[in-house]
């Protein structure tokens, strides 16, 4: 007996997210005709000097894709009651960086549960930070994997994996951000459809031998710049952005802190090509150094 396979269009998904990763997922459904019927984020947040409310990536492609908006500080009673009444029930949900964590009650509502696309192979480097730990780490194997999400972090059964190989490393924080989160959101676009139908099952994580990013802090970002230059040149690409990475130079007998905003090996060295001096405009290192600056 042939089985009706179910057209991509008539897939009722919503999506929680929050970012540009995010984004980058949507674009790649989109491409393949997978539009979600509702996006959820978190509230608009007050930024800058001004304090106006800002609104988040996610947000902003819902709008420009004419796509239904519901937005909640809390995932409690309340949002259940009105996701599940004011609009019609989605039958899978999907979460990229969405930043809360989904308690039981609302990963009961759709039929096919929450899948969630991860920047790593799971099990490795479960947790907050997988994609600047992967290049903190020198990872040069990475990857992304499809999951169903439980009540623990990055925990669930997995769906799909695909190996990712950067062309160069070790690459930028936003180029790797890109690379995995497209081809996550190619990934999901294919295996979907098959998910919904109950085609294809979900294989428990080998739990034993899972690893997990780390916690990064704002004082992570300092560098030795008399240390290694691999690993300085490593912590520069995965903290881009933020952390950052800074050090310390002196300047006419002043301490100053100084943001090293890129950076390349030369001859085995650590060569610095773009700065920020505390206060100052970004320059390259070598205008900065023209100031009489040295490194402490």
């Amino acid at each position: 007996m042939m089985k009706l396979q179910r057209k991509k269009n008539e897939i009722r998904f919503a999506f929680f997210g929050t970012s540009r990763i995010a984004v980058f997922v949507l674009d790649e459904l989109k491409k393949t005709g997978l539009v979600p019927s509702l996006i959820i984020t978190p509230p608009d947040k007050p930024k800058g000097r001004g304090l106006a409310l800002q609104e988040c990536a996610a947000k902003t492609w819902a709008m420009k894709n004419h796509i239904e908006i519901l937005q909640s500080e809390k995932l409690d009673g309340d949002f259940i009651k009105l996701l599940t009444t004011d609009y019609e029930l989605p039958t899978v949900c999907v979460v990229v960086d969405y930043g809360k964590i989904l308690p039981r009650t609302v990963l009961g509502i759709p039929k096919r549960g929450f899948l969630n696309v991860h920047p790593s192979l799971l099990p490795r480097l479960r947790g907050p930070s997988p994609i600047r730990s992967a290049i903190l780490n020198d990872e040069k194997e990475t990857g992304v994997s499809i999951l169903v999400v439980d009540e623990e972090m990055d925990h669930g059964p997995i769906v799909a994996q695909k190996r990712v190989a950067a062309s160069d490393w070790p690459p930028h924080l936003a180029e790797l951000e890109e690379i995995l989160m497209r081809e996550g959101g190619c990934l999901l676009s294919k295996i979907l459809p098959q998910w919904v139908a109950g085609e294809i099952d979900a294989h428990e994580q080998n739990h034993d031998i899972a690893t997990y990013s780390e916690k990064i802090e704002k004082e992570d970002g300092l560098l030795d710049l008399s240390g290694n230059a691999y690993k300085n040149l490593l912590k520069i690409r995965a903290y881009e952005g933020w952390p950052g990475t800074y050090a310390f130079f002196e300047r006419a007998g002043k301490k100053i802190r100084v943001a090293i905003l890129d950076a390349h090996i030369e001859n085995d060295s650590l060569a610095i090509d773009r700065v920020k001096p505390e206060g100052k405009r970004e320059m390259s290192y070598a205008e900065f150094l023209r100031s009489g600056a040295r490194p402490l």
